[in-house]
């Protein structure tokens, strides 16, 4: 019961936090948006394109770009332990009662419930600028799902790595080294078999291609779930060595208490 009420008592805190800062909410929800509008448009002739596939360029786009909004977002959740340790929280944390598991479990828990939201946001602006969701509520329900798995995935490395950084423009820096070369090189913006060799083989190790790929199944009449599952299991994979890894931190940071 303890594990329970700490879990809880450390969601209420991150979510208060997370929305007590309304720039950094608007931001993580605009850019996506602006790289949806900006790109359907600037693109949308691509459709027309030999082997595209003839769909229209939105409905191709939307589903990245709902994967990518996620990830982006969990890429900059450590910068929250980062403040917990500059204010000297993290520490009064660690030293007290509360499980450490909560720490843990609870900004895990705030991490869902705001990708969700953010993922749901994304869906509804890719419906309002054309995409269209055979799949209906079950598709869009599972597209949520592998979004949140990937940003929650991405989230618990950010934090692994604010752990050893300690330092708010270190991860900052980090965050856009690693997500710049997720984004354009997968099948976000094009289909890999329009593209060279060495980005496509760069693709199959991606987890945001993984999730995109996975995203654009779920979403039809008939998915292929010869895609789906496996690379669903890789970002689940993903998410269980990221948790096994965040352990490690925390240990490694207890220790210098």
């Amino acid at each position: 019961m303890k594990l329970l009420t700490d879990t809880l008592w450390i969601f209420v805190r991150s979510l208060k936090i997370y929305f007590r800062v309304p720039f950094i909410v608007l931001m993580t929800i605009i850019q996506p948006v602006l790289w949806m509008f900006l790109f359907g448009e600037v693109f949308s002739s691509m459709a027309d394109i030999p082997g595209f596939g003839g769909e229209s360029y939105i409905e191709y786009l939307g589903p990245g770009i709902v994967m990518m909004s996620t990830m982006i977002a969990g890429a900059h959740a450590g910068i929250g332990i980062i403040n917990d340790h500059r204010e000297g929280i993290l520490d009064r944390l660690l030293i007290s009662p509360i499980y450490r598991s909560a720490i843990a479990m609870g900004g895990l828990l705030q991490e869902t419930v705001t990708m969700v939201i953010q993922a749901l946001i994304m869906i509804g602006v890719a419906a309002l600028l054309g995409a269209t969701f055979s799949g209906g509520l079950i598709g869009i329900i599972q597209l949520t799902i592998i979004a949140v798995l990937l940003g929650l995935g991405m989230g618990i490395l950010s934090t692994t790595v604010a752990l050893f950084v300690l330092k708010e423009e270190s991860l900052t820096a980090a965050a856009s080294l690693i997500t710049m070369p997720l984004i354009f090189l997968s099948g976000m913006f094009i289909p890999l078999e329009l593209v060279p060799n060495w980005v496509e083989n760069f693709a199959a190790f991606n987890p945001l291609n993984w999730a995109v790929e996975a995203g654009r199944e779920v979403i039809t009449t008939k998915p292929d779930w010869s895609v789906v599952i496996p690379n669903s299991s890789y970002l689940v994979l993903m998410f269980i060595v990221s948790c096994a890894l965040i352990l490690l931190a925390f240990r490694k940071y207890q220790k210098t208490l």
